[in-house]
């Protein structure tokens, strides 16, 4: 019996994004998958994929000071270590780049380990991430982050099985009103009028806000800027919800209006139609919102998308447009080409290799024609057939490969 291991540490958005390699192991007659994650997202975890066997551990060791936080992490996860040592795993993925992704590899036969692993006390990035961040100023044409995952396994599912089409449930209007970073979402003076708009084009109803705690500030500064109109029928489940309600509440939708979220990505996941807001660092040709049926609000600037760890230059020029009239039209009217300059609305939707976005009205995808070509050469790269019909550039293969590639083992 094919027995699989999963390692991934990273946060709630990011376990969402590992279904499509997840579903590629399940495929496998007999195969039996395990997951390695980090304790706080257990519940989550059983919810959304019911079938796996789960390995929490403690991986963030948030409120400790950098010099004990190791001892810490290895103390508590002594024993789930030795377990997994000794289960005697066909292949292990391990996803995430980090200290204790690479430690926990160390457990593992380093033939059996796809993506980061550890030989000889030496951290090896595997051939497939390695050629995916080889050139990291070319982010902008990346691949999908669900299917950069999924090509870790050699055969990955059709993406578009992964997800169901979105549909809307009946249950009004949802609203996520923050990322982790403020900068990649839209303050509330003007998500005000954005949820307003939404609302009327959609058909009013309810409108749910949504997230932890930490946003009940701006739940209540939200509402002080919403028109009384829409305001009377708001539900503020802001700091409200466990796992399982936010699973049935986002479950039941018409449709969500959030940045780039882990809510967005459970939405995808739940077949829940997601209208998006990408801006500032967010580009949602890496992460956007994964399956038919979503339409995505993207910033398109001469610096976007930037590096979310700089400080912004241009004074937040990507968020204007979201404040304009124009945008709240075609939000309010569902026509796109009302949309002002500087936004590109887009629907999401599938070729071959994976997730890409279409633009819906007359606003131009800049990296259009270059994304097309590097999806080309992925394609090829990762043997996925009846992919593109363009031919081979040489100058893609010349800036990405290089002569080690030739010489060591070719493993993903």
């Amino acid at each position: 019996m094919p027995r699989f291991l999963v390692v991934q540490l990273a946060r709630f958005g990011d376990l969402i994004q590992t279904k499509r390699l997840i579903l590629s192991l399940q495929t496998q007659p007999g195969a039996e998958v395990h997951l390695c994650l980090d304790r706080s997202l257990e519940a989550l975890a059983r919810l959304v994929y019911p079938e796996l066997i789960l390995h929490p551990i403690t991986a963030h060791a948030a409120g400790v000071r950098p010099e004990e936080a190791l001892g810490l992490v290895l103390g508590q996860n002594r024993q789930v270590f030795a377990d997994l040592s000794r289960a005697g795993f066909s292949a292990v993925y391990n996803l995430n780049f980090s200290g204790l992704n690479f430690a926990l590899a160390g457990l593992f036969d380093p033939d059996t380990v796809h993506g980061y692993r550890t030989r000889n006390g030496q951290r090896i990035k595997g051939a497939w991430p390695s050629l995916a961040f080889r050139r990291p100023w070319e982010r902008p044409l990346a691949p999908n982050l669900i299917d950069f995952w999924a090509a870790f396994h050699a055969d990955p599912i059709a993406p578009e099985t992964v997800n169901p089409p979105a549909s809307p449930k009946g249950g009004g209007v949802g609203v996520v009103l923050a990322g982790r970073s403020l900068r990649r979402s839209l303050p509330p003076e003007i998500l005000a009028p954005v949820v307003a708009a939404a609302w009327e084009g959609r058909g009013r109803g309810a409108i749910t806000l949504l997230g932890s705690a930490a946003e009940r500030p701006l739940a209540a500064k939200l509402m002080r800027s919403l028109n009384p109109r829409a305001a009377k029928h708001v539900r503020d489940l802001t700091g409200a919800t466990d796992w399982a309600s936010l699973v049935r509440e986002v479950g039941g939708l018409s449709t969500l209006l959030t940045p780039d979220t882990g809510i967005m990505h459970l939405a995808a996941h739940l077949g829940t139609p997601v209208t998006a807001f990408f801006l500032s660092s967010a580009w949602c040709f890496e992460t956007g919102p994964y399956g038919l049926g979503h339409t995505v609000w993207q910033a398109v600037q001469p610096c976007t998308p930037c590096l979310e760890s700089a400080p912004c230059e241009h004074d937040l020029a990507c968020l204007r447009p979201f404040a304009e009239h124009g945008f709240l039209r075609a939000l309010a009217t569902g026509e796109a080409g009302h949309a002002p300059p500087g936004l590109l609305g887009l629907a999401s939707a599938f070729d071959a290799l994976g997730a890409i976005y279409k633009p819906l009205g007359a606003g131009q995808d800049p990296f259009a024609k270059k994304r097309l070509e590097f999806r080309d050469f992925f394609a090829k790269h990762l043997a996925v057939d009846d992919c593109f019909q363009n031919a081979p550039n040489p100058a893609l293969a010349l800036a990405f490969y290089q002569d080690r590639d030739w010489m060591t083992e070719n493993e993903r």
